[in-house]
């Protein structure tokens, strides 16, 4: 199987996500079925129902994450040296020569991107324009939107 490449800190996010679960919620879900049970017939019974349901959800992301930490290769951003070239880990900070704005990303792995807090996957069309790439360059991305020039203002590994 293929290793999936995870920085330190979001292997440890998912870790936190996988105790929770199962130390906490999954207790939960199991009360709350077992109070609903005690209300009797189970065919109409809608807390019944939704409890059994939020269990396969609960139960769905532990498998999941016991999986996806299993196949994880943990990167610690700040142990890589790169001779200021972007790689895996980097936070890239940017400036949009239309728009004259900056942007900060980290580039991370599938498993943990989130864009609204500005973690981006290593496999977007941004992230692989930028690998390889170092300060001062300019980068041409290729979005549905049109191309959008960059220049790297900074990189850091933290």
């Amino acid at each position: 199987m293929e290793s999936l490449p995870i920085t330190s800190r979001g292997a440890e996010r998912l870790r936190e996500e996988l105790k929770r679960l199962k130390k906490v919620e999954r207790p939960r879900i199991i009360d709350a079925i077992a109070e609903a049970r005690a209300h009797g017939d189970l065919s109409e019974n809608a807390e019944y129902h939704a409890a059994r349901e939020e269990q396969g959800f609960i139960e769905g992301r532990i498998k999941e994450l016991d999986s996806s930490l299993g196949l994880a290769q943990v990167i610690d951003p700040t142990s890589l040296d790169t001779g200021g070239r972007i790689v895996f880990g980097a936070t890239v900070e940017l400036f949009n020569i239309a728009t004259e704005e900056e942007v900060t990303y980290q580039i991370v792995g599938n498993l943990e991107s989130n864009v609204e807090k500005s973690r981006i996957s290593i496999s977007s069309p941004i992230a692989r324009a930028l690998i390889g790439k170092e300060v001062d360059d300019e980068v041409e991305v290729k979005t549905p939107g049109g191309v959008i020039t960059y220049e790297i203002l900074s990189v850091k590994y933290i």
